[in-house]
């Protein structure tokens, strides 16, 4: 089954849950259906859905014989169990040939090369795709079709789609998330279950007021927001360039998503046979009538700010299927001596390094660098979204702490999400001298691409979620002399990446790293909205917005001066107790967060983790007088097995 609009292909595709619903689904007005089998996709909150090997062999078999796709969901990370798995289904799926595998970790690039197998991929939303530089490098791997970031537009899209051999997939409808694809990290250090892995709590959708400035503001589901709807602007999605419309809805019942399928389906179909005059709304209000949540075309014409948040029905955080709540908030869990000696007696191993560990920490200000410096701190990230009131580094604070480094190394660290124009400031910037930088500290597969040839070292920030030692490998091989461990790995994925990953591993140790990154500004609450009270934050600066949930926990939001928010713990990570198993695995690096740390907590937490290394038989003690900035300290991912 295809169609096309001026000799370019449209394709509507479905999602099934599992093999009852295909059944039903593939009857629909869809081109091609995507489905997970029972292991390592994006969905496995239910035990009854996703598909059986078996089942997913008859699914081919009957899409193929109605000429029409399947494509198989590989998409999320991949633990030292899932490595396993993986190659038993990749060797399984080679044989069946679906129509592509979609994927997120990169550790499959590495096990397809290693198992000589020829497997057509696609890039997951989770690879959060958003630049040229990125799609030109997944083209060079292999790659035939990118999804978008959920963040990106359609002006964007069809800018990048002139430039490249590209096909390009859109989210049309269905449930999204607030955060930047794969870059929202709580629901692993608060439950131990990934967001990136199939099994995200959604923290998201908890009820929060905001304080800010000393006042309250009368928030209810500030993060939740709307379903992705699509239906009146196909015609944009065509011109953009969008050869798959993408449904979303994998826990979806089969009667909702067959209704939607036929409508966006028959609304295809009236466009390309009189495109003159089409009309848009035909059954616009049967679907507004059958939502689930409110709609909104999310960031397709721009950003929408707060009209993208939602007030209604599965908004505030219930299952799909069942009314169940997915989670309620739950307090950072808070290091204890028990946890700590299992750590020590997971990490310990008769593995001895003589290699020396590197601090190093990032820094939000000239100030913060200076007494970086100050501190003899071995590696100093630069930070690439300085969190306001702090301006960007700019040429001239780098060039003089580039001149005042002695044997500290520099690194400007690059922006998460990187657009056109990020990548033409920085090539300008860097074009004309390196400006004594060591390396860059880099955030995407695209900047890797991109700033390789200018002989600086590449070092991989903890946003690549690098997860499994094949993705390290993967890293290695795309140029990267050391990179930082995913923070959601928990302790036994951990350990087994540390040992045999061929790239030396950076892990972040202490402070509080972003854990929810967000295009959405949050502030925009306090512009628009009438305080109901007065009342000072506890741990930090009435200037930081925090959301507070039900049980009064603060969760600090900083806005960088790109307007991106970026959440953290209200308890700071600390590794300190159990840095000497760290150190003899082999960790390279030991990292501290301090962004949002005073000058005077900055200077307190380096001196201890250097004399920790200085002397590893220290740690307890240094760690029994080391107090926490916020409300406590806790263990993140590690707290998990």
């Amino acid at each position: 089954m295809s169609r096309f609009f001026n000799s370019k292909e449209v394709e509507l595709l479905a999602p099934a849950g599992n093999f009852e619903i295909f059944k039903n689904i593939i009857q629909s007005g869809a081109d091609a259906v995507y489905l997970g089998g029972k292991k390592l996709n994006m969905r496995m909150h239910r035990r009854d859905y996703n598909l059986t090997n078996d089942e997913i062999q008859e699914a081919v078999s009957i899409a193929h014989s109605m000429d029409k796709k399947i494509y198989v969901t590989l998409n999320n990370l991949f633990s030292r169990q899932d490595l396993k798995d993986a190659r038993n289904f990749l060797v399984f799926l080679e044989k069946l040939q679906p129509d592509a595998l979609i994927i997120q970790d990169f550790s499959i690039i590495e096990l397809i090369k290693e198992l000589g197998l020829n497997l057509n991929l696609h890039s997951s939303v989770m690879m959060n795709v958003h630049n040229l530089e990125t799609i030109k490098a997944l083209k060079n791997l292999g790659i035939t079709r990118i999804v978008a970031s959920r963040d990106m537009d359609l002006k964007t899209i069809h800018a990048l789609h002139k430039q490249v051999d590209m096909e390009f997939e859109y989210f049309t409808h269905g449930d999204m998330c607030v955060a930047h694809g794969a870059q929202c990290l709580y629901s692993a250090s608060l439950f131990g279950k990934s967001s990136n892995r199939g099994l995200c709590m959604k923290p998201c959708r908890w009820n929060f007021k905001i304080k800010k400035d000393g006042f309250i503001y009368p928030t209810e589901y500030p993060l939740a927001v709307k379903d992705m709807y699509m239906y009146e602007h196909l015609p944009e999605m065509i011109e953009a360039g969008i050869v798959s419309f993408k449904i979303e809805g994998r826990m979806r019942d089969a009667e909702y998503l067959i209704n939607l399928i036929n409508y966006y389906s028959d609304a295809i179909n009236r466009y390309i046979n009189d495109p003159i005059s089409y009309d848009r709304k035909k059954d616009a209000q049967s679907i507004y009538e059958n939502r689930k949540r409110d709609l909104s075309t999310g960031y397709a014409f721009g950003k929408p700010g707060l009209s993208n948040i939602n007030r209604r029905y599965e908004g505030t955080g219930k299952f799909y299927s069942t009314g169940k709540v997915f989670s309620k908030p739950i307090e950072e869990i808070e290091i204890s001596e028990k946890r700590i000696q299992e750590i020590k007696d997971t990490l310990h191993d008769k593995i001895t390094t003589f290699e020396e560990a590197i601090l190093s920490v990032k820094v939000n200000s000239y100030s913060q660098a200076k007494l970086a410096l100050e501190e003899e701190v071995g590696s100093i990230y630069l930070s690439g979204e300085t969190f306001e009131p702090a301006l960007p580094f700019s040429r001239k604070e780098i060039l003089d702490i580039t001149k005042n480094k002695k044997n500290s190394k520099i690194y400007l660290s690059l922006p998460r999400m990187m657009y056109e124009e990020d990548f033409s400031r920085y090539t300008h910037l860097l074009s004309r001298d390196s400006l004594g930088l060591d390396g860059l500290l880099v955030t995407n597969l695209g900047a890797i691409n991109r700033f390789k040839e200018f002989n600086l070292e590449l070092v991989g920030d903890y946003c690549l979620n690098i997860y499994n030692h094949e993705a390290a490998k993967f890293y290695k091989n795309q140029g990267l002399s050391f990179a930082a461990l995913s923070l959601e790995s928990p302790l036994l994925d951990t350990k087994d990446t540390i040992v045999k990953s061929p790239l030396p591993m950076e892990i972040v140790v202490h402070g509080s790293p972003v854990v929810m990154y967000l295009e959405h500004d949050l502030y925009e609450n306090t512009t628009i909205l009438s305080p109901i009270g007065k009342e000072d934050n506890i741990y930090v600066d009435n200037s930081t917005l925090v959301l507070v949930d039900d049980r009064g926990h603060e969760h600090p939001v900083y806005r960088d001066n790109r307007g991106r928010n970026h959440l953290i713990p209200y308890k700071d990570l600390c590794y300190l107790p159990f840095l000497k198993e760290l150190k003899a695995l082999g960790v390279k690096g030991f990292r501290i967060e301090g962004s949002h740390y005073s000058l005077k907590a900055l200077r307190d937490v380096l001196r201890t983790y250097k004399a920790a290394l200085n002397d590893i038989t220290k740690c307890k003690e240094l760690y029994d007088s080391l107090s926490p900035t916020n409300a406590g300290f806790t263990l993140g991912a590690l707290q998990f097995d």
